[in-house]
């Protein structure tokens, strides 16, 4: 019988976050679930850490497997892998270091089926050590939008283009040339922009159902380097282009958005070199600012400072408001 939902759990040097993600995922409310987790050459424990927790849920395990890359392919590839065998009517992607609720999947599958959606999203958690913060991920109209309508308010900023919060259903895939960029892990998320194009009906969900756990070193977005920041405009530009050749001029103002949305993670930072390169990547873009009803003034206001070359400003708020609020009252 068709499992309902194939979760793809990608692993590498997760051994202290291993074991809550697989006992929140086999501990799931649902049956008709298949777990493929994906063994990128994890130099660690997490594997064996894995196997133990599969050994106490016997009733979970014959629908489970363990795929093994000989070498570290890197995250798309491993996401890449489990999509090659999963046989789910709707995928779920999940990344190691996180967990979901017990009732996670169920509230997502039985949403898309009451809707006869493609594709259900949800808010999430940003999960720190002693503290979470709920991420809202509402739409301006609550409920079902269109693919394309979703598609803008990612490029606008107000949905995110997470892949780990989100049901699709497993024919959009099949509608796309590619799935997730081999050797392009910094922002392959932006696959979930081409594949909910292809979607008829999407659905939110108003509860956080994920936890995005924000303590383990070793996560790809923890460690950008010059390599990680040329993937990034590598997926970009791929992800302009699709979207161009797909809705022609329709939407060049929300892809304008997008670039500002991309850069915007190079001013959260004590760092003028990173400043510096925000204002070296799409300048085209920054005439833009204004035009967003997306940003709230905020955002704009950072990001007026950048285009000023007010660098004390932004090192201001950096302190203030992400190293102070966020890093010693939240935390």
């Amino acid at each position: 019988m068709r499992p309902a939902i194939s979760v793809i759990v990608p692993i590498f040097k997760v051994e202290r976050f291993i074991e809550r993600n697989a006992r929140q995922l086999f501990m799931q409310d649902m049956e008709g679930v298949e777990y493929i987790f994906v063994d990128d050459c994890s130099p660690d424990n997490s594997v064996a850490i894995l196997e133990k927790v599969i050994a106490e849920f016997p009733d979970r395990a014959a629908a489970t497997s363990i795929l093994r890359h000989e070498t570290n392919k890197g995250l798309p590839s491993a996401r890449n892998s489990g999509l090659m065998v999963a046989k789910g009517e709707f995928i779920f992607h999940c990344d190691s270091d996180d967990w979901i609720e017990k009732d996670a999947l169920s509230q997502l599958y039985n949403t898309a089926v009451s809707t006869d959606s493609d594709v259900v999203w949800c808010d999430w958690y940003l999960s720190f050590k002693n503290n979470e913060r709920y991420m809202s991920q509402a739409p301006p109209a609550y409920g079902q939008v269109t693919g394309f309508q979703l598609v803008k308010l990612m490029l606008g900023g107000r949905i995110r283009f997470n892949v780990w919060n989100k049901l699709v259903k497993r024919t959009l895939y099949e509608r796309v040339d590619h799935w997730f960029p081999d050797g392009y892990g910094m922002g392959e998320d932006m696959t979930m922009i081409r594949l909910i194009s292809h979607a008829n009906k999407v659905t939110y969900l108003p509860s956080a159902l994920y936890h995005y756990v924000q303590l383990n070193p070793e996560a790809y977005t923890q460690n950008m380097t010059p390599r990680h920041l040329d993937q990034l405009l590598h997926n970009v530009t791929q992800t302009i282009q699709f979207l161009k050749s797909r809705y022609g001029t329709a939407l060049d103002e929300d892809i304008q958005f997008f670039k500002l949305n991309v850069k915007l993670p190079l001013l959260i930072s004590n760092d003028i070199q990173s400043y510096q390169r925000w204002s070296d990547w799409y300048p085209d873009a920054n005439a833009y600012i204004k035009q967003n009803p997306l940003f709230n003034k905020r955002i704009k206001f950072i990001q007026y400072a950048a285009v000023n070359r007010q660098y004390w400003i932004l090192k201001l708020y950096y302190h203030l408001v992400i190293r102070f609020i966020y890093g010693v009252i939240f935390k």
